[in-house]
């Protein structure tokens, strides 16, 4: 059964910084191009980070380019985004998934999500 499970999220002051995590299971994680996704309150879902299946390339949302860095540790079956200079704007729950890099095309299950608040 595939899993994923995000975790690192909070609160957060502007300008701050977070590291979020989503643990990978049930499928071969380092075969699979995987992004980052957001949804705020009321909003649809956006994609805003992939990343390829060795990591070596990267592509981003122009809303989270220059404060968004995606990763991944094959080895640990876990994806990253490590997350700068955040804003109020990025208040959102955040959820990854496998999808085909560069596209925001995912295919399911997404995990739960974590919570992101920023707020002074």
């Amino acid at each position: 059964e595939v899993q994923l499970v995000e975790s690192g999220g909070g609160l957060v002051q502007p300008g701050g910084s977070l590291r979020l995590s989503c643990a990978a299971s049930g499928f071969a994680f380092s075969t699979y191009d995987m992004s980052w996704f957001r949804q705020a309150p009321g909003e649809g879902l956006e994609w805003i980070s992939g990343i390829t299946r060795s990591g070596a390339d990267k592509s981003y949302s122009e809303s989270v380019k220059g404060r968004f860095t995606a990763s991944r540790d094959n080895a640990k079956n876990t994806l990253f985004l490590q997350m700068n200079d955040l804003k109020p704007e990025d208040t959102a729950v955040y959820k990854c998934a496998r999808s085909h890099f560069p596209t925001d095309r995912y295919y399911g299950p997404m995990g739960p999500g974590t919570q992101v608040t920023v707020s002074s």
